[in-house]
């Protein structure tokens, strides 16, 4: 019974490995008019029963009749045993395992040394493959070439008793493993008792070793018996085109291997030679001229991920709702759009609506409709987002210069233009229609030293203030006595303007040198009235409060 689970596990490897070439099958593997099978072990280029039928000595497989089954079996250059081969690179190889068998009495019965030999351009895959001893007073050794090079390695298997709690483990209790050298062309496994089994005959009088592709053996106690009756377990086989890469192999596109249009070439991290493949959208043989094919994955639910209508392109599909179901999904997300974000929308509407009369926005209209034209045309109300995108959403480096009232923002308007806009700090509602209509008057204020309101922003200047060019050692040198006068003289010829020239008189309120800008040749501009009043023309005097102090202005 254990016998038969062995051979039924071994087999069932060897049958999976096959269904994964038989899915390419309604593909040509083969050239025209060539064979491709070998009883159930198909035959894909460059591998072929003929001269004919394969690329060249290399990889001519030979299909024998045995005289005991009377079934077919593949061999590789009518010497090695094959069971698999793969587009991708390997072959599976049915190779002899070693044995030595002793008599109770520890007389030699049986042995052997079995030996493999790979042609040009195949190699043992290192990774796939590991070296095996299975015994109770075992040792042995796997030599042979690799990389050019002669090697020899050995390990050992012991143990008392059958302990069935080492199942599946291969620690050198009843079974040893150890891998084997990248590259390898030739092998030789040796197998030898130490005390020929006298301490264990009652179980084991017998060892084996061999080199085996790791998927096909998992290590269990009864295999100390059951190996008996197992001759040959299969090796996973690099195999390439010629000894040359692919950037060599394309130099000379008539013996380049990769014939298909759709194909590719890469050089294998394992084995020798390149290898050719079907690009990504494709699959078949590589090695034949109309080999690789487009892959129908619309036929074929598990290749495409299509909730919807699935549209073939060549090397690729296309995912894809009907018209019914796509203007469905389109007014789902019109609606869903439209009933997150109306709502808003009209929250924000009434809410600038409400700012806009709150702050005085209709007062300044109304205002605005009862002056003369041209002042009219000159003033013009601009939205937030305009002011936003003038300063570069009131972005820390165009502030001017910050005051009391608010702070001052260099701002080029989309005519290129550049305007200082003043952004206030607070808002005191009893002051909005005091606050407009000196708006009104300062649009109509013009005086060479007073810095103009154009609409709702000030003209740039340029230059720094009177207090940096007075406190600034480094500047104040070039500002001389008489520029200082100069500077005192327009600065009162500016107040002596606004109190008795302007059409309303206008109280400033806040004279001091961080208000006075210089522009071009250090000519004053006074700026900031945020804390200016307008002097009714029926007041002869009034008294104002400023801060903390009561001061008495005619």
């Amino acid at each position: 019974m254990a016998i038969n689970k062995f051979m039924i596990l071994v087999l069932l490897s060897i049958v999976f490995i096959s269904k994964s070439v038989v899915s390419i099958s309604n593909f040509t593997l083969a050239k025209p008019s060539c064979t491709d099978h070998c009883r159930n072990i198909l035959i894909p280029y460059p591998f072929g029963l003929t001269e004919d039928c394969s690329l060249n000595e290399y990889f001519l497989v030979t299909c024998n009749e045995t005289t005991r089954s009377h079934r077919p079996k593949a061999y590789l250059m009518n010497a090695i045993h094959i069971s698999n081969i793969s587009l991708d690179g390997q072959i599976r190889v049915l190779q002899y395992i070693a044995h030595v068998c002793y008599a109770p009495n520890g007389t030699f019965v049986s042995g052997n040394i079995p030996s493999i030999e790979l042609p040009d351009y195949y190699t043992v895959n290192n990774t796939a493959n590991t070296f095996t001893i299975v015994g109770c007073d075992t040792y042995g050794y796997v030599s042979g070439i690799a990389l050019h090079c002669n090697y020899s390695l050995g390990c050992t298997a012991k143990c008392r008793s059958m302990d069935y709690s080492l199942e599946r483990s291969c620690i050198g209790i009843g079974c040893s493993q150890m891998p084997i050298p990248k590259e390898t062309s030739f092998l030789e496994v040796a197998l030898y008792s130490s005390n020929n089994y006298n301490n264990v005959s009652d179980f084991n009088n017998c060892g084996y070793a061999f080199v085996v592709e790791e998927s096909a053996f998992s290590f269990n106690p009864t295999n100390l018996t059951s190996l008996r009756d197992v001759k040959k377990l299969p090796i996973a086989v690099d195999w390439g085109i010629k000894n040359e890469s692919c950037l060599e192999a394309q130099r000379n596109r008539s013996s380049y291997a990769c014939k298909s249009s759709n194909s590719g070439c890469y050089d294998p991290g394992n084995g020798l030679g390149y290898r050719c493949f079907c690009k990504e959208g494709y699959e078949g043989n590589p090695y034949l001229p109309p080999g690789c094919q487009d892959i129908a994955e619309c036929k074929d639910p598990s290749l495409n991920n299509c909730k919807g209508h699935c549209e073939s392109k060549e090397g690729s599909y296309k995912c894809s709702c009907s018209k019914g179901i796509a203007l469905g999904i389109i007014a789902l997300i019109f609606v869903a759009c439209w009933t997150h974000f109306e709502p808003r929308r009209r929250k924000l509407i009434k809410m600038k609506q409400t700012f806009f009369l709150q702050n005085g926005g209709l007062l300044l209209q109304e205002k605005l409709k009862k002056c003369d034209r041209s002042l009219l045309e000159m003033v013009k109300v601009f939205t937030s987002s305009e002011l936003k995108k003038a300063t570069n959403n009131f972005h820390e480096s165009m502030i001017i210069r910050e005051g009391g009232y608010g702070t001052v923002y260099k701002s080029v308007l989309q005519d290129n233009k550049i305007v200082a806009i003043k952004k206030s700090k607070e808002i005191d509602p009893s002051q909005i229609e005091q606050f407009i209509n000196e708006l009104i008057i300062l649009t109509q204020v013009r005086h060479r030293n007073i810095v103009c309101l154009l609409g709702c922003f000030y003209e740039f200047i340029g230059n720094i203030t009177l207090y940096e060019n007075i406190h600034n050692k480094d500047k104040s040198r070039f500002l001389s006595w008489e520029k200082h006068l100069r500077i005192v003289a327009e600065t009162a010829g500016i107040l002596s303007y606004l109190h008795s020239a302007a059409s309303t008189p206008i109280i400033h309120r806040d004279i001091k040198s961080a208000n006075i800008l210089l522009a071009a040749l250090f000519t004053a501009k006074v700026s900031d009235f945020g804390a200016s009043r307008l002097v009714p023309m029926d007041r002869a005097q009034l008294y104002i409060y400023y801060g903390s102090r009561d001061s008495r202005i005619a």
